[in-house]
């Protein structure tokens, strides 16, 4: 768990930005 705390907080920025984009596109779609 904490060898790959480093990539683990990289993985979840990578995640939290791919979740904002497709809120996003879904919003922008939607209208």
């Amino acid at each position: 768990m904490y060898m790959s705390d480093g990539l683990n907080m990289s993985f979840t920025l990578i995640v939290v930005l791919f979740i904002l984009l497709i809120i996003v596109g879904t919003s922008f779609m939607g209208y």
